[in-house]
């Protein structure tokens, strides 16, 4: 795994810069975002052989019938979570799919502390240590079962599911805090292709649900492995 932050060629900081400039005609307005996604090194969170790839629109594949989602959908659940907020500035950020590590490296930059879970032990060794070599220090990793969140640390400002469910979980709802919104890929249809973002705020009269944009995420799935 190449570790350097700069790289030559397509792990270049002129490449991540044509990534960010993408993004923003994509749509992406929020500045803070553009800048961090320009920051992370994309390159670190998947095998060298696809590192020339790494800042392409488009999702890889990182071992275990998992992928890594491309730039856009990651910025665009970002800047999603950091409109929720007071002056967009997030406390503790839930991710529930830690995957390779990139999503949560991202959200690391915009939150106090960001708690993320995986439910692949192998995947959560991988992204501990892609994440170190990125050097996140404010992610703090478990492997477990995302349906039942983190009971422990919650409440959480941002809920973010990087897994697309049938169903939004009720654990989940209830770690949510006052004011805190949740961000998951929902799957419509017999066969769960039909997949679009869903925007859940929890304010004082109960759960505001919003479809926004339409995604392809891999599916949620219960226990541990």
């Amino acid at each position: 795994m190449n570790t350097s932050y700069t790289g030559i060629g397509m792990t270049s900081q002129r490449t991540r810069m044509r990534m960010v400039e993408r993004l923003r005609q994509q749509g992406i307005k929020d500045e803070i975002v553009l800048s961090v996604m320009g920051e992370v090194p994309r390159h670190l969170f998947v095998e060298e052989a696809l590192a020339g790839r790494a800042y392409d629109d488009v999702s890889l594949p990182i071992g275990f019938g998992q992928t890594i989602s491309n730039p856009l959908t990651v910025a665009r659940m970002t800047e999603l979570a950091r409109a929720s907020a007071a002056q967009g500035e997030l406390n503790k950020v839930l991710e529930i799919g830690t995957g390779c590590g990139y999503q949560c490296a991202v959200l690391a930059k915009v939150a106090k502390v960001v708690h993320s879970v995986e439910r692949l032990v192998q995947l959560t060794a991988q992204a501990r240590k892609n994440l170190r070599n990125a050097r996140v220090t404010n992610a703090r990793l478990r492997h477990g079962d995302g349906h039942a969140g983190m009971p422990t640390e919650a409440p959480f400002d941002v809920i973010l599911l990087t897994a697309a469910a049938t169903h939004v979980p009720n654990a989940l709802r209830e770690q949510l805090a006052a004011g805190g919104r949740m961000i998951l890929p929902m799957a419509k249809g017999i066969r769960g292709d039909e997949q679009y973002l869903l925007v859940i705020d929890r304010t004082t009269r109960g759960f505001i649900e919003k479809r926004m944009d339409a995604v392809k995420f891999v599916p949620l799935l219960p226990g541990t492995g």
